[in-house]
């Protein structure tokens, strides 16, 4: 499935279109595109006031690169060997392989205040009681180096991905089409192993493929699998994410990780309120008891 992720773009009064169904239909079940008002003349997304990040210690500590050949089918502990520093990937971003991320951009006070405007705004084209619903929000930056690889990979996070500069392809998958996503996977994933979506390239077919560009974005629901693609230049991407409060679907996964790994057949979470209570109380008996256990060891 191939979209377009060029719709009309918002007004100035609005960081996204108004008009855009997608944000109440949709919202962490489908991905969908929407338009945002960002773009690479905009001051915050400039390459050197992004390097000022890497210089002040606090939003320096969130900042992750690696730099190599990528596939698709790459786990994330398994990348290249770093040859290069954080700066010379940054400073020689245009030929040096590199994908950066960074995390903590939030505790600049100006990227904060670009996080808050933009999930305010989320919170009333959805409609949804986030304020309520999550229990952290972040605002990340992606610097991409010409034809980069970001591997596949889930999230625990309610993501909103925005372009900011060059183009790039995504592709994302329904998180709940068990051939792509086994119920598996998911509890290793909420148990152990962030690394444990798996790709399989005889479903790619199934993705939903967005040709992203400046101005354009891509809701990702959370664990929808995804990958990116780079385009023939610099790319650099801002999201917007927060997590749920809600421990129902971590701790039914964990309860199931464990419950299968004795032989049983789980019943997958959504099904039965009351199988999915059970568990839920078990798993946090069992998280008490440990940390009883720890403290009593002091």
């Amino acid at each position: 499935m191939s979209f377009s992720a060029a719709v009309e773009s918002p007004s100035t009064e609005s960081i996204f279109e108004a008009a855009n169904p997608g944000f109440q239909e949709n919202f962490d079940e489908l991905p969908f595109a929407f338009s945002h008002c960002f773009n690479e003349s905009h001051p915050l997304f400039q390459l050197s006031r992004l390097r000022r990040l890497m210089e002040n210690p606090e939003t320096r500590k969130g900042v992750y690169y690696d730099a190599g050949e990528i596939r698709v089918d790459q786990r994330w502990d398994s990348i290249p060997e770093r040859k290069v520093t954080m700066e010379e990937a940054f400073d020689n971003i245009g030929n040096a392989g590199a994908w950066m991320i960074f995390r903590r951009v939030s505790l600049d006070p100006d990227y904060n205040m670009l996080l808050d405007q933009c999930l305010d705004e989320v919170k009333r084209l959805s409609g949804r009681k986030i304020d309520e619903d999550q229990k952290s929000q972040e605002a990340m930056i992606f610097v991409t180096s010409p034809n980069r690889v970001t591997s596949y990979h889930i999230d625990r996070e309610c993501n909103f991905l925005m372009q900011v500069r060059g183009k790039k392809t995504i592709n994302v998958f329904d998180r709940n089409d068990r051939d792509v996503m086994p119920e598996h996977e998911l509890e290793t994933f909420w148990s152990k192993d962030n690394n444990a979506g798996i790709y399989k390239p005889e479903y790619q077919d199934r993705a939903f493929v967005f040709e992203m560009k400046p101005g354009t974005g891509v809701h990702i629901p959370v664990n929808s699998p995804h990958w990116l693609k780079n385009g023939d230049n610099i790319s650099i991407s801002f999201s917007i994410s927060y997590q749920y409060k809600d421990t129902n679907r971590k701790y039914v996964y964990q309860a199931n990780y464990y419950l299968r790994r004795m032989g049983f057949q789980p019943t997958p979470p959504g099904r039965s309120a009351l199988i999915d209570g059970t568990k839920k109380t078990f798993v946090e008996a069992g998280l008490k008891g440990k940390k009883l256990l720890q403290f009593g060891r002091h």
